[in-house]
């Protein structure tokens, strides 16, 4: 038997194409490099598959290929590696033996996002060591597999708030958040991050990896949600959005604290006067 491989790059509307192809009936979705890639059995019509994800998202880049079957339990794994960003490395389970506990974070990647494999997940690791400071209260839009909760209560938040909208992600990072020994400092709440965010308001730091559409909508309620000297890191733009955005964030009296690139996306610490 083969397989039906497909490849989509999809920019931006990333979380669209993952959307379209679980549509499809794909059983699990893995991210390699901008690519999202899954498999199908052999007697799945190519031409339909790539249909569906045209009319899903028109600006996606769709490939098919067919595969010798392999097992996929194990070999998918070859595609997840150890990432180190700084103070922190974010590994899968298999590759944390013989690792510091303290400076690790173990995730089981059940997921396409939040397994380290991004660089929006990069980006925000690597610029949040500079702003948090150890006691802060911090919350987490967007939090996935709580991959960046747990990254700031292991660098010395006190209390985290780890705000997902999606039930699926739930049970997964309240998994990844007991696995890393943080249960004490990191609570996952399921809902949206506009309705939550003002509840468990004021907080030193927001961590918001998300949508670019959605952190504009969002730039005002966390303002609100800041403590006086709070900051926020925002990812999840592309590079092409940057003037978009800095217009945004200028606007609604934001300044530029520092910034990081990775490929196409670009990350940012903002803080208000």
């Amino acid at each position: 038997m083969s397989w039906l491989a497909v490849r989509v790059s999809a920019g931006s509307a990333r979380e669209a194409a993952l959307a379209a192809l679980f549509e499809l009936g794909s059983q699990g979705v893995q991210e390699s490099g901008e690519e999202l890639v899954t498999h199908f059995p052999d007697d799945v019509d190519a031409a339909a598959v790539v249909a569906h994800l045209r009319g899903a998202v028109p600006e996606a880049i769709v490939s098919t290929t067919l595969v010798p079957e392999v097992d996929w339990a194990e070999e998918w794994k070859k595609g997840v590696g150890a990432h180190e960003l700084g103070q922190l490395a974010i590994v899968p389970p298999w590759l944390a033996d013989g690792r510091d506990p303290a400076r690790t974070i173990v995730i089981e990647p059940e997921m396409a996002f939040g397994t380290g494999e991004h660089q929006t997940t990069r980006g925000v690791v690597r610029l949040l060591p500079a702003l948090l400071r150890a006691g802060d209260r911090v919350a987490d839009l967007g939090a996935g597999s709580a991959v960046l909760s747990i990254a700031a209560a292991k660098l010395g938040a006190e209390q985290v708030f780890a705000i997902e909208l999606d039930h699926d992600s739930i049970a997964n990072a309240n998994e990844n958040v007991v696995r890393n020994g943080v249960a004490g400092h990191v609570t996952v709440l399921e809902g949206d991050a506009g309705v939550l965010l003002p509840l468990v308001a004021p907080v030193r730091v927001v961590l918001a990896n998300i949508l670019s559409s959605v952190l504009l909508e969002l730039l005002p309620r966390i303002a609100g949600a800041l403590s006086a000297d709070g900051e926020a890191i925002l990812s999840g733009i592309l590079v092409e959005e940057r003037p978009l955005m800095l217009d945004a964030l200028n606007a609604g009296g934001w300044r530029v604290v520092a910034e990081d690139v990775e490929g196409t996306w670009w990350t940012v610490r903002v803080a208000r006067p």
